[in-house]
């Protein structure tokens, strides 16, 4: 197995289990285990443990950046739609594992944005991408007549993702998917209208 093959599993297999358990209850033993990377390999691979967290980081914002390039870049006619579809989706996968663990990128900012400057940064920099992502989709919806011109993209999408990670904390504590139910009744049944 190549140096680059063990470091992907030892990220997706270390993924995994911090957004199951989190960044701090999840300890390096664990991860080997789980990826199937001998003992002490760890440092091999990663000069600490907040390196391979700030490497989740950046992997859970890239399958971020895959999930919404699937749904916003698909070429679809409706931009409101394409951007319905996103949420859609990422709705089916929570409701799939019961309502836990939520999102990632909002999971670590919960837990380590107030303890670690770098931490913040990387995961304020993915919110960004996303928002960045969803005002692209929006500006694209009010030149197709689909959005109110008058909106300002950017804000609106802020308020938006804001409004979505609220709900997805909201789902964890009901353990219902009905916050992202309201979330995208509000949304795309009120504030998104041409």
């Amino acid at each position: 197995m190549t140096k680059e093959s063990t470091r992907a599993r030892l990220l997706a297999e270390g993924a995994r289990i911090v957004h199951e358990r989190g960044f701090n209850n999840t300890g390096i033993q664990e991860i080997l285990e789980a990826a199937g990377v001998p003992k002490g390999s760890f440092y091999f691979y990663f000069k600490s443990k907040d390196d391979f967290g700030l490497e989740i980081c950046d992997f859970y914002c890239g399958f971020m950046a895959q999930w919404m390039d699937r749904h916003l870049d698909a070429g679809q006619s409706s931009h409101m739609q394409a951007l319905r579809g996103f949420f859609d989706e990422v709705k089916h996968y929570f409701a799939g594992r019961g309502c836990k663990s939520g999102c990632p990128v909002g999971n670590i900012a919960q837990e380590m944005a107030d303890l670690n400057d770098a931490f913040r940064d990387k995961v304020e920099g993915c919110l960004r991408m996303m928002t960045d992502r969803i005002a692209r989709c929006l500006r694209a919806a009010q030149d197709n007549g689909e959005v109110d011109p008058s909106l300002d993209a950017h804000k609106t999408a802020e308020f938006i993702l804001n409004s979505w990670e609220g709900a997805v904390i909201r789902m964890k504590t009901r353990q219902s998917i009905e916050p992202l139910d309201l979330f995208a009744d509000i949304i795309f049944g009120r504030l998104l209208k041409p």
